[in-house]
């Protein structure tokens, strides 16, 4: 499938489902009833499956559309996301909260946390910075931020911190690597002996992997690369092994364009943690935030 559905024709699906006609659909969307079922038509053409059961007394979701408009729903949560997110980075000095996020947990895990504080508090605009975990312990210790999220295994000195989540290292190959193909499991000095494509020097992911390898013999680094999608790339291009958060790589895995590696000997498990400025008392929504990220 080389073209991806539009947002307006999902949303358009979904409603049908939750409005019961195409009709309303239609109206919801300000639409002409025509309009909005050639819209459809084109998306069952792209999709290759029918969505519509077409009748004179009008058109409801057949049973695949009723699992496609499910899905469908899933898509616009995380474009509202993904929306919340950038808007929040996008805010900068205006906005009344300023936090700050590591890569990870930026890209996977605060644009749910910030649609969930939007939800209650609808009036809040929310700045995020997003850089590595270094960084973020940076800001917060200068007091540019109120509230850091980082995923290190240590907290620096002057912050107080929570484990807001919890998060495991994968190694991850090509499908055409020799490793995507091996019967036995990979052990830490294979691993530790290899050039792998990894995170630069201060981010969590990094901080992690080194404090993994220690007395080991390690290789030195094939690439050191700022960013998880830079490091997905290198390694679906063949350039070398990966080592990278599973929630980074969960899509490609899934999707078969990376093969994790099993793993013998190693723990890469890791806290997620909030952090803010020892001996100050979050309040308002800072606070809310950190009880939602806290929230199992």
């Amino acid at each position: 499938m080389s073209e991806l559905p539009d947002l307006e024709s999902l949303r358009l699906l979904v409603d049908v489902g939750g409005l019961g006609s195409l009709g309303q659909a239609a109206r919801a969307a300000g639409i002409a009833q025509p309009s909005a079922s050639k819209r459809i038509a084109r998306l069952e053409r792209r999709l290759g499956v029918p969505l519509l059961e077409r009748t004179p007394r009008g058109s409801t979701l057949t049973a695949e559309g009723r699992m496609v408009a499910g899905w469908a729903a899933q898509v616009l949560d995380a474009a509202h996301e993904l929306m919340r997110a950038v808007e929040a980075v996008r805010q900068g000095e205006a906005a009344q909260l300023h936090v700050a996020a590591s890569m990870t947990v930026a890209e996977y895990l605060v644009p749910r946390w910030l649609g969930e504080l939007q939800s209650r508090e609808p009036d809040i605009q929310v700045g995020l910075d997003v850089m590595n975990s270094a960084d973020v312990a940076v800001r917060v210790l200068g007091e540019k931020v109120e509230l850091g999220f980082v995923e290190g295994p240590s907290v620096p000195d002057g912050l107080a911190s929570r484990v807001v989540a919890t998060d495991r290292l994968v190694v991850v190959v090509a499908p055409g690597h020799p490793w995507a193909r091996r019967r036995t499991v990979l052990r830490m000095a294979e691993l530790a002996g290899t050039p792998l494509v990894v995170r630069e020097p201060g981010s969590g992911t990094r901080e992690t992997l080194d404090l993994a390898f220690a007395g080991q013999r390690v290789a030195s680094p094939r690439l050191e690369l700022g960013s998880n999608a830079a490091v997905k790339g290198a390694a679906q291009a063949g350039a070398a092994p990966a080592v990278l958060s599973g929630h980074a790589v969960e899509a490609e895995v899934a999707t078969g364009r990376l093969v994790e590696v099993p793993l013998a000997g190693l723990n890469l498990v890791r806290n997620l943690r909030a952090v803010w400025r020892r001996g100050r008392s979050l309040t308002g929504p800072a606070a809310t935030l950190l009880a939602i990220a806290s929230r199992p």
